[in-house]
């Protein structure tokens, strides 16, 4: 019986896992993670407004594995040796015949006070922080933004930052508080959503001057206080920063000899194969593709990195060469609690459509049907 470890249970691992199921019933399937849980990170978006609590976004993967057969082993990865054959970790060694790295990626946190601001996609506790605190200020600052692996253009997640941002301008206009508070936007980019394509950053620009949100574009942040962010040029007071940096690779990825991309992932070719390595596959976050510079990070990108890595990891255990390769494709809804801006962008085209309240009704009915096969 062949056997094959998967790092992870995010998006890009649960693939991973139905894919190598529906196609060989037999294979031996361990999954390395802390908990056996799958965090639904788009739905955090709704947490501060109150539309989601933590319970449901917290997935327990017991009945998953069981249905799938899969071992759940409770560690963290810690290296590899034997050419990836076997996986260091917490709790031991594991052998495998095929690996799948899927463990997601690390924000690089080293800008100085970077410890003053919200990481929303740190994960579900992030989200209730940033609740927690909007509920204590009755007036004041709040400042949104984002900045990328300057190494890696890809290693971005500055959608989530646009759904917060408008996410919570329209909370405090329905808690009519809305003129209490100042909010700003602030990015080193000079045309924030570039990777959205054209069209996005245009109709972004344009929401934010209708609600009356203040921009800080095309400069890079010095450092953050616990009062203030500091800016090449100038600064300005906040009283809530809410900040996704650049991401780059796990920090277990420093004890092996995975290749990595000159932003710190694991540098992969055209079908998700770890450069210069034998049956083993990256998916999602924590690897670095050929494709356009603004191919997202995102879970659809890793649904669809995780199907063409399984598929080839497959076909190189039997001996067959590896031809799966993926789309790239960004599709989002950018979410503002009651109604969303659709945003679709593949190498041949870029399709934008304004704020519509079926947008909103249309990502809660996906995030319900994404995680009811995982229940």
């Amino acid at each position: 019986m062949q056997r094959v470890t998967i790092v992870g249970s995010g998006f890009a691992a649960l693939t991973a896992i139905k894919t190598l199921r529906s196609r060989d019933k037999s294979i031996d399937i361990t999954v390395v993670s802390p908990k056996p849980e799958f965090h639904y990170l788009p739905g955090s978006i709704w947490i501060p407004s109150g539309l989601r609590k933590p319970e449901d976004l917290i997935i327990q993967l017991d009945s998953f594995f069981q249905r799938m057969r899969v071992n759940h082993h409770p560690a963290e990865a810690t290296g590899l040796s034997d050419d990836g054959r076997i996986l260091k970790t917490t709790e031991g060694e594991i052998e495998n015949d095929g690996l799948i790295i899927a463990s997601g990626g690390r924000f690089i946190k080293k800008l100085p006070g970077i410890e003053n601001a919200i990481t929303p996609c740190e994960g579900i506790s992030a989200t209730t922080r940033i609740r927690d605190r909007l509920r204590e200020l009755d007036s004041g600052v709040i400042a949104i933004g984002f900045s990328g692996n300057p190494k890696e253009p890809s290693a971005m997640r500055g959608g989530p930052m646009f759904e917060f941002l408008f996410g919570i301008d329209r909370q405090l206009r329905l808690e009519g508080r809305r003129e209490n508070f100042k909010l700003i936007f602030f990015t080193p980019a000079e045309k924030p959503g570039q990777r959205l394509g054209p069209k996005a950053v245009k109709g972004l620009i344009q929401e934010m001057e209708k609600r009356d949100i203040e921009t800080h574009l095309g400069q890079k942040m010095v450092k953050f206080t616990a009062t203030s962010i500091v800016m090449e040029n100038h600064s300005f007071a906040a009283d809530l920063i809410l900040f996704m940096p650049g991401m780059t690779g796990n920090q277990w990825f420093d004890n092996t000899k995975l290749p990595r991309s000159p932003g710190g992932l694991i540098q992969a070719d055209d079908h998700c194969r770890v450069e210069g390595m034998t049956n083993v596959y990256v998916a999602g976050d924590s690897g670095s593709f050929p494709g356009p510079d603004w191919m997202p990070k995102q879970a659809h990108m890793a649904d669809l990195q995780a199907a063409a890595a399984t598929k080839n990891l497959l076909s190189e255990l039997k001996g067959e060469p590896p031809s799966e390769t993926f789309k790239v494709e960004l599709v989002c809804i950018v979410d503002s609690q009651t109604s969303g801006m659709l945003v679709a962008r593949t190498e041949k085209r870029n399709i934008v459509m304004p704020n519509m309240a079926i947008f909103h009704w249309l990502k809660r009915l996906f995030e319900w049907w994404y995680i009811r096969q995982y229940r």
